[in-house]
């Protein structure tokens, strides 16, 4: 760099950073969503940033959503440490794309050291090379759980999906929201049913799973350049369209079945999906808060079975808000196994972006700290940090102000971060071991003995 270059520090596009404020946020409520998943018993991994290419592209491959990266070439002086590591710079890796793929993987590697099913929860960063845009980045934070069995797996597992949503997000208080539930048997079941070829189901699916980006008549026009006839094609959209009650909807599949050929796979879809809402309802989750989707495909290859996606109401464009659903053959391309598993994933980095934007979310305070003690002189510093200690004993987050300056620029400083209390301490009150406490919020000041501060403050924290 010439000099007097200016070196450019700007956010590479797509990587998000926080303010104080947000990253608070995040964190309560990353706290929420661990709670409620430690609740149902999942446990806590972590797994490489980076993983070989050809396990991320085992199934399910995200194509030009990955960020690829080999290993770095050393410099001479290293390259016997290198030779001997037995790595080589041309190993083909990349950064994790989502949480699922590299599940798989870590169950292959631990297979004789977990117990199942394992049901676990993960809550890490993960990077997609998309356009980044308003909403979109290249790195978020994914919260995910997953429960993975050796051959069989209940279906009550994938009813706990809905429960623990459920729960989540009546906690975070966001307003209603709606789980859309279906399940991938029986949308292949019903192409099968119609005449579509088996090597254009997938297809047939993915464009299905553009319903709500692209609108019917888009979804018709490319199912049939996808070689679908236009009356199949009709057929797939007024499937995709039934509505009504969840029991109404059952019931009209069930009557389908009953007037088309080749339905097997759609009655094993179906029969699933009654499995799966009796559960949910026996769990307690509310019949307004689910529903039964046709049009819910989720595009993932890997999905086999039941698929969700969360919608908030009044606020449908934010998109899907959390999704998931069942696999039967991922991690099986490790080992050569049937390990069928279920999960659901929040993208809560777009998802905070997104709330936030639409005013249903608000940031918290810069700072944790409840309290200030303020400095009104040099001498009385012993007296501020034993009255701080005190207080941060007794469950207090406390900020000392260790700066003396005019007491209305330590209550502005105090405001400005969020501080509602502050503590006064001068002379005279030091003599009479008494401070005044000070609520930035209403304004009002008491004189408070130091022997009762702490709780004189938390009295009033509920306020």
């Amino acid at each position: 760099m010439a000099k007097g270059d200016k070196i450019n520090f700007s956010t590479p596009s797509g990587f998000p950073e926080f303010l104080p404020s947000e990253k608070r946020l995040e964190l309560y409520l990353l706290d929420i969503i661990r709670r409620v998943f430690e609740s149902y018993g999942f446990t806590p991994i972590e797994t490489p940033a980076v993983e070989r290419l050809e396990v991320l592209q085992a199934k399910g491959n995200q194509g030009d959503n990955i960020i690829y990266g080999i290993d770095p070439i050393l410099p001479p002086n290293r390259q016997a440490e290198r030779d001997k590591s037995g790595e080589t710079g041309s190993e083909a890796r990349a950064l994790k794309f989502d949480q699922t793929v590299p599940l798989a993987a870590y169950i292959a590697r631990h297979l004789n050291e977990l117990t199942f099913p394992f049901a676990r929860y993960q809550m890490d960063v993960v990077f997609r090379g998309e356009r980044a845009k308003d909403g979109r980045f290249r790195q978020f934070r994914q919260c995910d759980i997953d429960v993975v069995a050796r051959r069989e797996l209940s279906l009550l597992y994938d009813a706990q999906m809905p429960a623990i949503i459920t729960e989540i997000f009546e906690a975070i208080n966001i307003g209603d929201f709606l789980i859309r539930i279906n399940n991938r048997k029986v949308l292949t079941g019903f192409f099968k049913s119609v005449g579509i070829a088996e090597n254009q189901i997938k297809s047939c699916i993915g464009i299905v799973d553009t319903l709500e980006k692209i609108g019917e008549t888009k979804v018709k026009q490319d199912l049939e350049k996808e070689g679908i006839l236009a009356e199949q094609a009709q057929n797939i959209i007024d499937f995709i369209k039934i509505d009504g009650s969840v029991d109404e909807i059952l019931d009209k599949l069930k009557h389908l079945a009953e007037n088309l050929s080749e339905t097997e796979q759609l009655i094993l879809g179906v029969t699933e999906l009654e499995t799966v809402i009796a559960g949910v309802r026996n769990l307690g989750v509310a019949e307004n808060r689910f529903c039964i989707d046709l049009s819910i495909a989720r595009g993932l290859d890997y999905y086999t079975g039941t698929v969700y996606e969360t919608t908030l109401l009044g606020h449908e464009a934010l998109g899907s808000i959390c999704s998931g659903g069942r696999y039967e053959e991922l991690v099986g391309v490790f080992l050569g196994e049937k390990m069928p598993g279920v999960g659901i994933s929040i993208g809560l980095t777009r998802l905070i972006s997104r709330l936030l934007k639409a005013g249903i979310l608000s940031t918290l305070a810069a700072t944790p700290a409840q309290v200030m003690v303020v400095n009104m002189q040099e001498d009385l510093m012993p007296t501020y940090l034993k009255v701080s200690q005190h207080l941060r004993q007794a469950g207090i987050n406390v900020i000392t102000n260790f700066d003396k300056r005019p007491l209305g620029k330590q209550f502005q400083l105090a405001d400005k971060q969020g501080i509602q209390f502050c503590v006064i301490i001068g002379s005279e009150e030091a003599a009479t071991q008494k401070s005044s406490l000070k609520d930035l919020k209403t304004g009002e000041q008491v004189e408070v003995l130091l022997v009762d501060l702490a709780e004189e403050v938390k009295k009033r924290l509920i306020y």
